[in-house]
């Protein structure tokens, strides 16, 4: 669609005719006395406006290089930090063992997590925790993180959150057990 738009100037306070005189009915206050046209020279514009603007064809872009990845420190006092990524992922792979542990050795004995720890659980816990802290600790120390090795069906984002969730059903389990007073099952 083409417009083009054009404009005109009036002198203040006067009113136009149809014939393009100054109308002098309104009263005197309102009339301006007709100006001469060699006095005064205006220019009027106008700008057609088109719906396709035409850009100059520009040479095929270059490729941009991917972001170079952040360093990931390896520094102990950051692995290990509270808001660090070893603590939470840590505790979580902790609590999805233990929460299966349990529950098998609850349904296949019938002891209920009390029971277990007393009953010679205690070493296999801490050997347990030893030995996923240290695999879980190796690969942070050297600079791999857990978001490098996601896949599309085993993410990290998942393990945290299966993390969580066990750490909240150990929990659970365990305050449950303690209200019954013996096993769950």
């Amino acid at each position: 669609m083409a417009a083009s738009s054009c404009c005109g100037v009036l002198p203040v306070g006067s009113v136009v005719s149809r014939r393009g005189r100054v109308n002098s009915s309104f009263g005197t206050s309102n009339y301006v006395s007709p100006l001469k046209r060699d006095l005064i020279k205006f220019r009027v514009r106008s700008v057609a406006e088109d719906d396709e603007v035409k850009e100059p064809a520009a040479a095929a872009p270059k490729p941009t290089p991917p972001p170079p990845k952040p360093k990931v420190s390896t520094s102990f006092f950051d692995v290990l930090a509270f808001s660090g990524p070893a603590p939470e992922r840590i505790n979580g792979r902790l609590a999805m063992i233990g929460f299966v542990a349990a529950m098998g050795v609850e349904i296949a004995n019938g002891q209920d997590i009390f029971s277990q720890v007393q009953n010679g659980g205690l070493p296999w816990f801490l050997g347990t925790s030893a030995l996923l802290s240290l695999a879980s600790l190796i690969p942070m120390f050297k600079g791999v993180t857990a978001e490098s090795k996601s896949g599309d069906l085993m993410t990290s984002d998942a393990e945290i959150w299966n993390g969580r969730f066990a750490m909240l059903g150990l929990v659970a389990l365990a305050f449950t057990e303690y209200v019954k007073g013996g096993a769950l099952v």
